[in-house]
């Protein structure tokens, strides 16, 4: 018996999957037996001061180290491309044209050892994305027969099996069984959550104790871990507005350095000026600051590294001018209803207002139109009828419609209902709106009932908060952004809400409709670029209309998931400000590359200009920043106070017991952490 908590399983998962598709895949963990060999003919060429003939061993550093290199000019030929292997292989020949057999060797080995410095680096960083990518299991167990069988195979309705310490191998729904599972790879979200029959679960997601036979609902590939994994992809492929602007620079830039340094070369030559040799210099050093390499690296890997802790918190960005824009945002406007509020409706009041219509009948007619609606509302009336042991039956309604910011509306034993807040009223011809003031006072969600132009009864439904939701908010104002709430609710169900968040935010908007919230968010984008937050089909306009829209992923309506730039995998508001401050820092990081990218090139142009033309000095900087730039670029990937490796989690710490065979699969992971651990 072992125990095991939530946490450390879900680390162990995580790590133990760089190690095994990082490190161990890694071809480059070393430095290839040319750079070793190049570096240890460089080392014994320093004896020339003891022996001379000795510095002919720096030739034989040149011409181990130079063979990559040269292979990678070849391709950069043919592709007519100008690149830092060319610009290399010049700066040897002229070092080797001059005699300066220790500097050639020099350039060589540095310029070697530097690369492999960035290799390591970059794939440091593309371990954890290539680990959130590769969580999902190749095998999946039939239930029924317990034949194991490729996850690619499984089709849609297959039931299958998943033991305590497996990973899920495809979305689906818990048919038998229950147990608790840690969705931290999705969600961000560490703490265990329990799932029962129809709770739905995630591929890349760990059963950490019982045993599920979980109904598959989604092939494969079709799998929301699988959707990130191509929505990172495309992100990853697209170019925010700042990498364009410097590509835009490199394809002039090191044409014109070039040319500057073949004219410092040919002039002096030409009129013949003394010390020849010391231009020549000049000339390579202004030739190997050719190649912006780390201008370019500059952008890409910052944004890369962003999108890589986002995706380890639970946040899917779909691209870098989303990133860039995200860390300018100055207004945020927040729907209501499974944003703000849990969107977990509970009816607290059902009346009927026409003496003819029996309340179970009222019921009865009103959840079966409802059945058809995938609003918040829909699922709390259809319970509620059930509850009351009156099953909703969607086949006798016809003529279903969906008004939205309104209700909806459907024929149901020769009737026709209208169902929703008070502007269904219009929609139904009536010019009667019945006048409840209790409920609405109390701040609930009223609903109201029309059959044609006739109001024949109302419900009302309570809704709270989520948990976290005002310190999100604090925190957006702590960093000088202004906070709205957005909803087509009524004014009092909205003002409760405010009351609840201790007045937080600064702007309330009531029963609006969809075209209303867009006319708002228009309004907002005046005062700086806006985000709007929302989880449903009725937000989907105002999430295309504002500059960043922030869909509730997972929980949220697909059209939502759609339609917005950076979803949200969890119901987490305060994931919100955190990414915004992973935008911030990721632009900031972009700024301090850039300078550094520029810096380092002037002060290596200055020191030759001052009579210190050193090429080896020149190659060190270009590549020792392109290094910089990586690590600098890694340090988003840190984990923040709290994210530390600890067996507890606000003062509690949740227990597994794991016996027998069982342990072995956690074991697998818990033991790879404790023992090769890697650290960023």
């Amino acid at each position: 018996m072992i125990l095991v908590t939530a946490k450390a399983l879900n680390e162990a998962r995580l790590e133990a999957n760089i190690r095994v598709y990082g490190e161990e895949n890694h071809q480059k963990k070393w430095p290839s037996p040319y750079v070793v060999a190049s570096g240890v003919l460089l080392l014994l060429s320093f004896l020339k001061y003891v022996y001379h003939p000795l510095q002919y061993l720096a030739l034989g550093a040149v011409a181990a180290g130079i063979f990559p290199i040269i292979l990678k000019a070849i391709v950069s030929i043919r592709n007519f491309r100008i690149d830092i292997n060319i610009l290399m292989i010049i700066a040897v020949i002229g070092t080797i044209a001059m005699k300066d057999y220790l500097e050639a060797g020099t350039i060589v080995f540095l310029f070697s050892i530097a690369e492999w410095l960035e290799t390591r680096a970059s794939h440091k960083a593309n371990a954890v994305m290539s680990s959130l990518m590769s969580i999902t299991p190749k095998k999946a167990v039939i239930a029924e027969t317990g034949e194991e069988v490729d996850a690619d195979d499984v089709k849609v309705n297959t039931i299958i099996a998943v033991k305590t310490g497996e990973v899920i191998p495809i979305d689906g729904v818990v048919v038998d069984g229950n147990c608790e599972v840690d969705e931290k790879t999705l969600t961000g979200e560490s703490f265990p959550v329990p799932k029962q029959r129809d709770s739905i679960v995630w591929a890349g997601t760990i059963n950490l104790n019982g045993y599920i036979s979980v109904k598959t609902t989604a092939m494969a590939e079709d799998c929301v871990v699988a959707k990130m994994a191509k929505l990172v992809e495309e992100a990853q492929n697209s170019k925010t507005s700042t990498q364009r602007l410097i590509d835009k620079f490199a394809k002039f830039y090191t044409p014109a350095v070039v040319a500057i340094a073949a004219l410092v070369a040919v002039i002096p030559l030409a009129f013949r000026v003394r010390n020849e040799k010391h231009w020549l210099h000049f000339a390579l050093v202004v030739l190997v600051s050719a190649c912006p390499c780390a201008l370019i690296l500059s952008t890409p890997v910052a944004t890369f590294c962003a999108y890589t802790k986002a995706a380890t918190i639970g946040l899917l960005i779909k691209g870098g001018d989303h990133l860039e824009t995200l860390a300018k945002v100055k207004v945020i406007g927040f729907d209501k209803t499974g944003t703000i509020t849990k969107g977990e409706f509970e009816v607290t009041k059902f009346q009927s207002l026409s003496d003819d219509i029996d309340l179970n009948t009222l019921i009865h007619w009103v959840s079966s139109i409802e059945s058809k609606s995938s609003h918040p509302l829909a699922e709390a009336i259809v319970d509620y009828g059930k509850s009351l042991s009156i099953e909703p039956k969607p086949e006798e309604v016809t003529g279903f419609e969906n008004f939205h910011g309104e209700g909806i509306s459907g024929t149901i034993d020769g009737r026709v209902l209208y169902i929703g807040n008070k502007k269904i009223a219009t929609r139904a011809g009536s010019e009667t709106v019945p006048t409840l003031a209790g409920e609405n006072q109390r701040g609930k969600t009223t609903g109201y009932i029309y059959s044609e132009a006739t109001p024949i009864g109302y419900f009302s439904l309570s809704d709270t908060c989520r948990t976290g939701v005002q310190e999100a908010i604090g925190k957006l104002k702590s960093m000088g952004i202004k906070t709205a709430m957005l909803t087509g609710d009524s004014q009092a169900a909205a003002m409760q809400a405010q009351e609840q968040l201790e007045q937080a935010l600064e702007l309330i908007h009531a029963e609006l409709l969809p075209e209303d919230k867009v006319k708002i968010i228009s309004e907002f984008k005046k005062e700086g670029l806006t985000a709007m937050v929302g989880d449903g089909v009725n937000d989907a306009p105002a999430l295309a209309t504002a500059d960043i829209g922030i869909s509730m992923g997972i929980s949220g309506s697909a059209l939502a998931s759609e339609t917005g730039n950076i979803i949200l995998m969890s119901n987490d508001i305060r994931k919100i400000p955190e990414a915004i401050k992973l935008a911030r820092k990721s632009h900031r990081k972009v700024l301090e590359n850039i300078v550094l990218s520029i810096t380092t090139k002037v002060a290596i142009i200055g020191l030759a200009i001052g009579g210190y033309p050193i090429v080896w000095a020149a190659v060190l900087a270009d590549v020792g920043t392109c290094l910089l730039v990586i690590l600098n670029s890694m340090l988003l990937l840190r984990k923040g106070k709290g994210q530390g490796h600890r067996l507890d989690h606000g003062g509690q710490c949740y227990f597994h017991y794991i016996e027998g065979q069982e342990f072995n699969q956690v074991n697998k992971y818990v033991g790879i952490v404790l023992e090769l651990k890697i650290v960023l």
